[in-house]
C-alpha cells in the first residue's frame, strides 16, 4: 500500500479520514479499514512512534525537525520516517526558510483514540 493519499477520495483531507466510527460502535467499511491500516501501519515503527510523540509532546504544539532528530538514526532516515507518518496522515508540515515543523494532522489523535475506546468508553 503506497499511503493513504491513493485512499482519499477527491475533497477528503487527512483529518477527515480519521472519522471512522469507534471500533466496538460498527463494523469498518472496506475504505475506512485501509485508511485505519495505514496509519497503524506507520505507527508500527518505534522510530516513528518517537518521532510522532516529540511533536505531540512539543510544548509549542509543532516541532521543528532539528529539535526532533535525535532518536538514534540518521538524520536522512529521520526524514524517511517523518515523511512515512505525513502520507499515512498523522502528521502535517510546513517549510520556514531551511527547517521543516511539523505538528500532528488536526483531530487526528483524538480520531484515534476514539477509534479505539472500549465499550464502556463508546457508552455501552
Amino acid at each position: 500500500m503506497s499511503g493513504v493519499k491513493n485512499l482519499q477520495p477527491v475533497g477528503r483531507t487527512a483529518a477527515d479520514a480519521v472519522c471512522c466510527p469507534p471500533l466496538v460502535a460498527a463494523a469498518l467499511s472496506e475504505q475506512d479499514a485501509e485508511i485505519m491500516a495505514a496509519m497503524f501501519k506507520a505507527l508500527a515503527d518505534p522510530v516513528r512512534l518517537r518521532l510522532l510523540s516529540r511533536v505531540a509532546s512539543h510544548p509549542s504544539g509543532e516541532a521543528c525537525v532539528c529539535d526532533i532528530a535525535d532518536v538514534g538514526v540518521s538524520q536522512p532516515t529521520v526524514s524517511h520516517h517523518l515523511k512515512k507518518l505525513r502520507e499515512a496522515g498523522l502528521l502535517t508540515s510546513e517549510r520556514r526558510g531551511t527547517w521543516v515543523y511539523y505538528r500532528p494532522a488536526p483531530g487526528v489523535l483524538a480520531s484515534l483514540g476514539a477509534f479505539l475506546a472500549d465499550a464502556e468508553s463508546a457508552g455501552r
